[in-house]
């Protein structure tokens, strides 16, 4: 046991909670073949780590104490339901989770292979689960991502959310879901739930709604990893190089959307030195290369979207019209409210303020738009670029009632500022 000398052991048991509960907690979930005793047991380890790191000092490799802690706690449980039950699948698990606490040092152990938390992902989007819930299973179990942080990728209260989140676990369990991975040939079946799962990873990353940065660089990465490996694997998926090249491009903007001070920096006020051109080439030609398969997803036109603004030299040179255009190819592939409402603002930076909030006018809010918080902030700026002050600052308080983050916050609040002035 080594301290560090950047973690204290408080810092190092949240730090790891943020970055790497989802990859320690999917080893788990393998193991145990139980999503709640995995979360459970992964609980209990964070708690032990509070109790034994400030006194021993924090692990060489914090992760593998947790796993390896959190290991035993699961051997302790089925021990003590083995004497009761004598379950045969338990005794399996019971019998596999002890040679691997005798085959294994406890600052080296589980290392996480490269591509397991993806090959975790297929196995967790079990086809047998309606899609929504399957996504939203894995975020949580493997993703790392909270349930209000799921339930706002979803739009949905966070309550349904985490209704939804136990009915899939008891499905699983009740229905003896097997924790495997299914062969290639079964792929086609899960890669639309894996696409949705990582791009939600990255777009929680990308767009923090909640904490004190607008990015989270970890989610990000991590999302990015997946991608790379899932082209690896599956090269003749348009789709799957059409979600990478989408957060490669995304990506490249990342230095410029915040200033020193990590407030928010809007896409016309961004300095693009700052932004990643080899990034930026590496996403084109991977957009490209999906292009030729002739097979258009709704990935590779959001990658589209996202190339038209990387490679204008400058903001006022963004061709809105391309953009909109694309948008609305998007839409009628993927009808949803969101994305007719990117469409609108993309129009209003095509044909003025004006034609947007006419265009907005037409938005059925009634629905999920009501709770989106980028709906209220879109219509916020449409009025105030038309110079409609009133209805902004009405527009820009609403915005603020869906607003967790907190650089968010502090650019709406000062926007609103300057319309009520």
């Amino acid at each position: 046991m080594r301290e560090t000398d950047t973690d204290q052991p408080e810092a190092a048991v949240e730090k790891m909670v943020r970055e790497e509960w989802g990859q320690v907690l999917a080893t788990l979930v393998a193991y145990v073949r139980d999503f709640n005793l995995a979360e459970d047991m992964l609980q209990d380890a964070c708690v032990s780590a509070l109790e034994h790191w400030p006194k021993d000092g924090v692990p060489k490799s914090p992760r593998a104490w947790l796993l390896q802690t959190a290991r035993r706690k699961a051997i302790d449980r089925f021990r003590r339901q083995a004497k009761f039950e004598t379950k045969r699948t338990e005794l399996e698990i019971l019998t596999n989770l002890e040679q691997q606490i005798r085959t294994t040092e406890e600052d080296t152990v589980d290392e996480t292979i490269p591509d397991d938390r993806l090959r975790l992902i297929f196995t967790c989007c079990h086809p047998a689960l309606e899609e929504h819930v399957r996504v939203a299973l894995t975020l949580r179990t493997l993703g790392g991502l909270t349930t209000p942080e799921i339930a706002r990728a979803f739009m949905i209260p966070e309550i349904t959310m985490a209704q939804r989140l136990v009915r899939a676990k008891r499905k699983i369990k009740v229905a003896n879901i097997p924790y495997i991975v299914p062969s290639p040939h079964l792929w086609p079946e899960r890669i639309n739930s894996v696409l949705t799962v990582i791009y939600l990873i990255f777009n929680e990353g990308y767009a923090a709604r909640s904490g004190n940065q607008l990015t989270r660089a970890d989610l990000c990465h991590e999302a990015i990893r997946l991608g790379n490996i899932l082209v690896s694997l599956v090269p003749q998926e348009p789709e799957v190089a059409g979600l990478l090249a989408l957060m490669l491009l995304h990506d490249s903007r990342c230095l410029a959307r915040t200033d020193h001070d990590g407030n928010m920096v809007t896409l016309d006020r961004q300095d693009r030195t700052l932004w990643k051109q080899d990034q930026i080439d590496k996403g084109v030609s991977v957009l490209q290369r999906a292009l030729l398969m002739s097979r258009l997803g709704p990935f590779q036109i959001q990658a589209a979207i996202s190339a038209a603004h990387a490679q204008a030299k400058n903001y006022d040179e963004t061709d809105w019209h391309e953009i909109t255009l694309l948008y609305e190819k998007l839409y009628e592939r993927q009808p949803s409210p969101v994305i007719k409402l990117n469409a609108v603002v993309a129009l209003s930076f095509a044909h003025g303020a004006q034609a947007g909030l006419s265009a907005m006018a037409a938005l059925d809010t009634s629905g999920e738009l009501a709770l989106y918080q980028p709906y209220h902030a879109a219509r916020a700026d449409l009025f105030r670029r038309a110079g409609r002050k009133k209805d902004s600052v009405a527009a820009y308080q609403q915005a603020l009632k869906f607003t967790e983050n907190a650089a968010e916050r502090h650019f709406l609040e000062q926007r609103l500022g300057q319309v009520s002035e």
